[in-house]
């Protein structure tokens, strides 16, 4: 089978870059072809045979040409153009989209089944939802400025996002944000896939919230990238966060327990905007951005890893990581974190945002060694798939969809 991955970068930049590399790697050891089409980028590290990217977009930053700027993130003709060149020389049978709003726009949707009539076969399209992008505008359901978790944009009443800033804070960027997702939801664009991947039960009532999405929902859980350890025998003398340090992942609420409980001693790995923040606790040490073997040794020497979260997690990587490597998970109940934790038996959950809550339980699980060791003891039995079984019931999806 041949399979063209679409996701806007592609480099090692986050969870869905992760996702697709790891991904095609396995479908191509098994004997299947697979090409990528997204921005250039000097750090790239996959592509097509064509050597066909868009340019380079930050959407952040405002580095684009302001002129252009509102026409390139709502519909471009660049997009269309290499993607033409991509599906004229590889010939897909699926497309497997990713993130691609605003930087490739849903203007390749359309491309796609040009393609298609062109040369009377049927491409099948299949979108992983990484985020809530075709609910929310902002893609996080949650208000930047004050944090507030929001659903008023589900009904198509997109307008909100303009009002409320949802886009960097940003009242011209929250207006072209309003704009893309009312157009494209006004043209039935997103019908023109054939399947949505979940990977939570979470995210797939939302989505199943909108009509036009409603009935193509289809829910697998991300895979789990190795085989779980079993943490017998871990006492761990730290506890440990793992992962960006800002304000939707808890930073703030963290920081304040952390004060609250001066006795134990708290590890953070990774960086961001709240870094100063959690460097002024005197209890907790900075590791740095980590990754590889190097990550996987703070995991597994954790007594227990944090992760509170407040905002609407997806299926979060770090979550399943930390139990595949044997470490117990405290989590806020929130989005579909809950969903990958065993209450009571691999690790608990608590109240986003409640920092008595947090305070409490993280005291308790710290004084509470033996329980530790029994959640730990329980990670050899998580209920996720590896990679090789996630890609064969993905190639059982896509047969579907050719």
């Amino acid at each position: 089978m041949k399979i063209l991955m679409v996701n806007k970068f592609l480099y090692p930049n986050g969870g869905s870059e992760t996702y697709i590399f790891k991904i095609g790697e396995q479908l191509e050891k098994t004997g299947h072809e697979v090409q990528y089409f997204g921005m250039e980028h000097p750090e790239r590290v996959v592509g097509n045979r064509v050597g066909s990217y868009t340019s380079s977009m930050d959407f952040h930053t405002g580095k684009l040409q302001k002129l252009m700027y509102p026409f390139k993130i709502i519909y471009s003709l660049e997009a269309r153009r290499k993607i033409r060149k991509v599906l004229d020389d590889f010939c897909p049978d699926i497309v497997h989209l990713n993130n691609f709003n605003f930087q490739l726009t849903p203007s390749i949707l359309y491309e796609i089944r040009r393609f298609d009539k062109k040369n009377k076969k049927k491409t099948g399209i299949l979108y992983t939802a990484h985020d809530y992008q075709w609910i929310c505008p902002n893609h996080r359901m949650q208000i930047p400025e004050t944090g507030e978790l929001c659903s008023r944009c589900m009904d198509g009443k997109y307008g909100n996002c303009t009002k409320y800033k949802c886009i960097h804070n940003s009242k011209v960027k929250s207006l072209l944000g309003t704009v893309e997702a009312g157009l494209y939801r006004r043209l039935g664009t997103y019908r023109l896939v054939d399947a949505i991947l979940c990977p939570s039960r979470f995210m797939e009532k939302m989505l199943e919230g909108n009509p036009a999405l409603r009935g193509r929902t289809v829910m697998m859980h991300n895979f789990m990238d190795g085989a779980a350890q079993t943490g017998e025998g871990k006492t761990g003398d730290y506890v440990l966060y793992f992962g960006r340090y800002s304000e939707e992942k808890g930073i703030r609420t963290l920081a304040k327990v952390c004060r609250m409980l001066p006795d134990i001693p708290f590890v953070c790995a990774g960086s961001g905007p709240l870094e100063a923040e959690l460097k002024a606790v005197p209890n907790i040490r900075l590791k740095g951005f980590l990754k590889g073997r190097g990550l996987q040794e703070l995991i597994e020497n954790a007594r227990f890893v944090v992760f509170p979260s407040e905002w609407y997690e997806n299926c979060p990587f770090s979550v399943m990581e930390a139990q595949r490597y044997g470490t117990p998970v405290l989590a806020s109940r929130l989005g579909g974190t809950p969903e990958l934790i065993r209450e009571g038996v691999t690790g608990e959950l608590f109240e986003a945002g409640n920092a008595e809550e947090f305070k409490q339980k993280i005291g308790r699980l710290w004084q509470q060694e033996e329980l530790c060791r029994e959640y730990a003891s329980n990670c050899r039995c998580l209920p996720f798939d590896g990679l090789e079984e996630y890609c064969r019931k993905l190639l059982k999806l896509y047969g579907k969809l050719c």
